[in-house]
């Protein structure tokens, strides 16, 4: 561990050098690139500075201990090498953590798709109701929810529905949602009390920039049709709605929302792009899965992750075995304990299988 905080402390100062360099100030990209690495160190440098603080006071108190005479300066050395144990101890349990390289996805805006699965009218009311959640999340967390589609049920429930969400780590924070959602209640139409379960699939795509992903027009088929509200029925006079078919991989993408074609191929384009790159994703999750088995992050969209039980006023997330009984704080935006229990889980398994000791 600590040739690696060593490498990192002379990166880090030498690219605080560089964005002193008067030819790194005058180059955009070259100074977001070296501010962005810069940013990512920062965390490490600063903890590995405090740990090195840490030690040198420990090794000076143990030395005051063991040559001088005045015990009150004694007694004072001792405490403070009590103190400085405690947070030695404390620094040798992060930084292991902060030595982990990031994710490189995690300050991507993302796009989440959710759609109703096994359960009816019932499986697409709680689709509704997960995506209110997340719009309430993103709320929380100071980041720009949009909504690109939605397919609405006749149950007044929704069959499937795009989101937006743009903000700094929304991705590192949404990434852990991709799976299946469970729902158990009573439905309103059941006369006996007899609790229903249901599901709806929950999938959180990073948003790609037109640099990750490469489109050639060649590639696409481009239809335009009327909108249509449940049951079909036309609901504007324009050919306004786009489907794009990525001709390649035979990725639909559909968005009628807008009233303006362009902005509904827009949106189309920018979901198709993040369907690609997480196509690529998902291609090296099945290479990383053939070494390691992850619990939190093996992106397996058929999973069941969570359930939502309401006649218990609960909320499992069966990946770690977190067990919440405040089911209606959950509905309205407050996971961020599931997202914390996940991310710390994920921490560890990435600790295990890098050998680094904690």
């Amino acid at each position: 561990m600590r040739d690696a905080l060593e490498k990192a402390k002379a990166r880090f100062e030498e690219l605080t050098a560089r964005l002193a360099d008067p030819a790194v100030a005058v180059d955009p990209a070259e100074l977001r690139k070296v501010s962005k690495e810069r940013s990512s160190l920062e965390a490490l440098v600063v903890a590995a500075r405090r740990y090195d603080e840490v030690l040198q006071r420990i090794a000076e108190d143990t030395a005051l201990v063991r040559n001088e005479k005045d015990p009150e300066l004694v007694a004072m050395a001792r405490a403070e090498i009590e103190e400085m144990d405690a947070e030695r101890t404390r620094l040798e349990a992060e930084l292991p953590k902060l030595l982990l390289p990031p994710d490189p996805l995690d300050h991507k805006n993302v796009i989440v798709e959710i759609r109703a699965g096994t359960g009816g009218d019932e499986a697409a009311l709680f689709a509704a109701e997960i995506l209110r959640l997340y719009m309430k999340y993103a709320e929380r967390h100071g980041w720009r929810p949009e909504v690109l589609s939605t397919s609405a049920s006749s149950g007044g429930g929704t069959k499937e529905a795009i989101l937006s969400i743009s903000g700094n780590g929304a991705y590192s924070r949404l990434k852990y949602e991709s799976g299946v959602h469970r729902v158990q209640r009573v439905p309103e139409t059941e006369a006996s009390g007899r609790i229903h379960t249901s599901a709806i699939t929950v999938a959180v795509l990073p948003e790609a920039e037109e640099v990750d992903v490469e489109i050639k027009p060649s590639d696409l088929q481009i239809d335009v049709f009327r909108s249509s509200g449940p049951g079909g029925q036309s609901v504007n006079t324009a050919d306004s709605a786009v489907r794009i078919r990525h001709l390649p991989t035979g990725i639909v993408v559909q968005c009628q929302d807008e009233r303006s074609q362009l902005k509904n191929k827009a949106k189309a384009l920018k979901v198709l792009r993040a369907r690609l790159l997480d196509l690529e994703i998902q291609e090296q999750e099945r290479k990383l899965a053939a070494t390691r088995k992850s619990m939190v992050s093996s992106g397996d969209r058929s999973a069941k992750i969570r359930t939502y039980n309401f006649p218990q006023g609960r909320v499992t997330d069966h990946r770690i075995g977190l067990t919440l009984y405040r089911l209606q704080d959950v509905l309205e935006g407050d996971i961020d304990e599931l997202v914390d229990g996940l991310f710390t889980a994920e921490q560890a398994e990435r600790l295990a299988a890098s050998g680094t000791a904690t």
